[in-house]
């Protein structure tokens, strides 16, 4: 993808919704050259909830197409990934009945115990559907409007992600993946279909599912005028973020990935169907076939330059030593499962410097997503240590993250050059439906995991003890925070 390339064609268009932006990349299909891009933010509530509403996100799509010039409109495929486990409600004339509950509203973590405990705890939850539900998961966020708004739910005639809204809106048929609806909790491994018992047990009717697309098939085409694509464009499945990553990526089996953004997520693409009883790990599924075993925190970035504006210090003001331990668990935390968390400092001297408070901040972060790295890999005979991390997302060019992520891990790291993995992996699975190719061959051949190798440092085991011994000990405070219904 070098700027001397010259596009051959045909183009696809990826798309990635996240929880602050939409963006869109036309690629070339043959090169993998990204020849034009647009981006449009969205609005996202703070307070008690995390919401958005919807049709921020289809203007958003329409503001970031129209920037990318007359190249979409040559776009012979396209395709949505998408922000997991948020619940969109529609009336029967496909409106938002409410604002989209965003993955990262924990208000529902009383109904994720409930539904938990109701089952007999979490081992039926990770051997039915892959994962043990949190208050992430979809069926959590239904079960508490249900709960709370009985009138919202009662009220809507589709229930959809935030990657299926935007399909649907393209195409004009309720659709979506097998990668996007495993974060559900509603969705059955095995058999790989909606479970009628967990449906059940939350009072959502199957009817108002969408249908799930397989791999290279393809969900419909561009529908109506007022779209830049010509219409009769393809327009593929689509997936959740962390899945079109994966494909943008073209990630192999055993091969690591840690993700830092907003929330940290790390995984590695298996052979094998996941199920852990913890709820550490989400069995997800891969959008072309395989398994995305992955455990997610919800603080990572974002954590991170909250402490550095404190501060009033730049994000790479770093400073060595101290004996701080930071949990940064200023939104709850998902890994480990505490939703009523917040932050924890320890450690704290006279002549502690506010640099060296900051990298406590990096440190309590990197900790929590390398902790979590270890149990996705179990699976895979604990991984190949000398197999490098693929460090992606948007902190993963910060040398503070990087020097970090070196010391505390002991491996060595790949920086891949390529920008916007899941829009890209998009584009992969648009171009997948042209070609016939696995969207992961794709991306290999695009070239997308190329970047610079940092080499291994020596382990710093005594900071990993020290922060493993703070959240030892503080599990009593931490867990005994109070969440309200």
């Amino acid at each position: 993808m070098t700027a001397g390339e010259q596009a051959e064609g045909p183009y696809v268009v990826g798309i990635d919704t996240s929880t602050q932006s939409t963006k869109a990349l036309v690629v070339d299909v043959a090169t993998g050259r990204v020849v034009a891009s647009g981006q449009a933010p969205h609005t996202v509530t703070t307070g008690a909830g995390r919401e958005s509403d919807p049709r921020q996100w289809w203007e958003a799509l329409l503001s970031a197409l129209e920037q990318c010039g007359p190249y979409a409109r040559q776009a012979a495929a396209v395709s949505v990934g998408g922000q997991q486990h948020g619940l969109v409600t529609l009336d029967a004339a496909g409106e938002p009945v409410r604002p989209a509950l965003l993955w990262n509203d924990v208000r529902s973590a009383p109904q994720a115990r409930a539904l938990v405990e109701r089952q007999g705890g979490p081992a039926w939850w990770a051997e039915r559907t892959g994962s043990v539900p949190g208050s992430s998961f979809t069926v959590t966020k239904w079960a508490w409007l249900a709960q709370h708004e009985p009138e919202a739910a009662k009220a809507a005639a589709a229930v959809r992600l935030p990657h299926d809204y935007l399909t649907e809106r393209l195409t004009g048929e309720g659709t979506t993946d097998r990668g996007d609806v495993s974060g559900t909790g509603w969705w059955a491994a095995g058999p790989e279909a909606y479970d009628e018992e967990i449906l059940g047990l939350v009072g959502l009717d199957a009817a108002k599912l969408p249908r799930v697309v397989g791999p290279g098939e393809v969900a419909g085409t561009v529908r109506g005028d007022a779209l830049p694509f010509a219409r009769g464009t393809l327009v593929a499945a689509g997936t959740g973020d962390n899945a079109a990553a994966a494909l943008g990526l073209g990630l192999r089996p055993g091969t690591p990935v840690l993700s830092l953004g907003t929330s940290g997520t790390v995984y590695a693409l298996s052979p094998r169907r996941p199920a852990d009883p913890s709820g550490t790990v989400a069995g997800f599924a891969a959008a072309h076939g395989d398994w995305l075993p992955l455990a997610c925190t919800l603080n990572c970035t974002l954590a991170v330059d909250r402490v550095a504006a404190l501060l009033g210090l730049d994000r790479e003001a770093v400073e060595p030593g101290g004996t701080l331990s930071f949990l940064p668990y200023l939104d709850g935390e998902r890994t480990p499962n505490l939703p009523g968390a917040s932050g924890l400092l320890t450690g704290l001297r006279h002549d502690t410097s506010g640099g060296q408070l900051l990298q406590a901040a990096y440190d309590g972060a990197v900790y929590s997503l390398l902790d979590a790295l270890g149990l996705v890999l179990d699976g895979e005979g604990e991984g190949d240590e000398n197999e490098p991390l693929l460090l992606i997302g948007g902190g993963a060019r910060g040398r503070a993250w990087q020097e970090t992520v070196l010391r505390l891990s002991g491996r060595p790291v790949r920086v891949p050059e390529a920008k916007e993995l899941v829009a890209l992996g998009a584009a992969a699975q648009a171009a997948g439906l042209l070609t016939g190719e696995d969207p992961a061959a794709v991306a290999r051949r695009w070239g997308t995991a190329r970047g610079p190798l940092l080499e291994p440092v020596a382990k710093d085991h005594e900071t990993l003890a020290r922060i493993s011994g703070v959240l030892s000990d503080a599990a009593p405070l931490l867990d005994g925070t109070p969440v309200t219904d």
